[in-house]
């Protein structure tokens, strides 16, 4: 952009005020700038991040088919980061105002789901497709909606439940149209939507009940421990054992957990940034990239006609559900990016 200085506007006051402008008007555009990047590198990784924890799960060269094991090794690997963050070089700085009785009855509970999606979400991978598992996904907020109106934090409405039906019916279509559906893989996914849907709906009675407002850095320093109690116990009797004679590649494993970390970092970034509906927007554009890459990347993943008009479908009905949302009210959660994501607003991920 630039500015035109004639002759009258070089009065001092004036051309120190037209000098001023300009320094402003750089600063703008250096602070979209970023805010482009940090919207771009969330897209990169949290896309990259589903492929990446897909080849560690399923590929010949990793061999490491444990979803338990790569979901507490993430937990545990950002419970170590965050107190390393927060208290001992104190690059950042976590929110205060938490509690026992709080920690006790939500903090617990939402760590436990969110174990829980992560860990069948993760074991999904096992058994279904990068594109059919994101196409599931896109049932979310009807999950959200369902359990919302139960607990009274959502209103049934024609407009809502029209919404609903047009969601539910694309990925009914989708589903149809998947060519080699495997029903244990779709149960997993489905449940680790149920659970994520219960770890949403419980963060927005942490919010909304409570007033506790905790940024993603936050929400992960006093959730993550939480969440690799949880997983290590049942670890301990499904995959330990396996595991004991497992040959770890200590490298590719270390890679993972950290860029599952920064994924969680980058929601936070653009949060600050920009807003709630910005990450549910960027989400949108994702899901998509991440079907259509899957294809290009799995020779299992074979796309249909029908595949993708039913998630075109259920993709626009998710657009104006997360149009429809923040009129409603807002709440800061935590992404985890594992084959479960969110109903497009920030879980973030993890």
């Amino acid at each position: 952009m630039r500015i035109a200085i004639s002759f009258a506007d070089l009065r001092p006051k004036r051309l120190l005020t037209l000098m001023a402008d300009r320094s402003r008007i750089r600063g703008f555009l250096r602070e979209e700038h970023v805010t482009y990047a940090s919207i771009l590198l969330y897209i990169t990784l949290s896309s990259g991040q589903i492929f990446f924890n897909k080849w560690v799960l399923s590929s010949k060269e990793i061999n490491f088919p444990y979803p338990l094991g790569l979901t507490l090794l993430h937990m545990t690997f950002s419970s170590v980061l965050c107190f390393l963050l927060t208290k001992v070089f104190k690059v950042m700085k976590v929110e205060e105002g938490m509690t026992l009785e709080i920690y006790v009855t939500s903090v617990i509970p939402i760590g436990a789901m969110f174990a829980m999606t992560l860990w069948l979400g993760n074991t999904a991978y096992l058994y279904i497709t990068v594109a059919f598992s994101q196409m599931l996904k896109a049932i979310m907020p009807v999950a959200v909606f369902i359990l919302g109106v139960c607990v009274g934090l959502e209103i049934m409405s024609c407009k809502m439940l029209l919404i609903m039906s047009v969601i539910s019916f694309g990925v009914l279509v989708s589903s149809y149209g998947e060519l080699n559906i495997n029903w244990v893989g779709v149960v997993y996914q489905m449940g680790g939507i149920v659970s994520e849907a219960l770890r949403l709906i419980l963060m927005e009675i942490l919010v909304k009940r409570k007033g506790i407002k905790l940024n993603p850095l936050s929400l992960m320093y006093y959730m993550s421990p939480c969440s690799a109690i949880c997983l290590f116990i049942p670890w301990i009797f499904l995959e330990k054992s396996k595991m004991d004679t497992w040959n770890f590649h200590v490298l590719v494993l270390s890679l993972n957990s950290l860029c599952t970390f920064a994924l969680n970092l980058s929601v936070f970034l653009v949060i600050s940034r920009t807003s709630a509906l910005t990450i549910r927007i960027a989400g949108v554009v994702k899901d998509w990239l991440v079907v259509l890459v899957s294809a290009l990347l799995f020779a299992e993943t074979k796309l249909t006609i029908i595949n993708l008009f039913g998630y075109a479908v259920a993709i626009v009905g998710v657009a104006t559900y997360n149009n429809h949302k923040p009129k409603n009210g807002e709440s800061i959660t935590l992404v985890s990016q594992s084959p479960k994501n969110s109903d497009k607003k920030p879980d973030g991920p993890l």
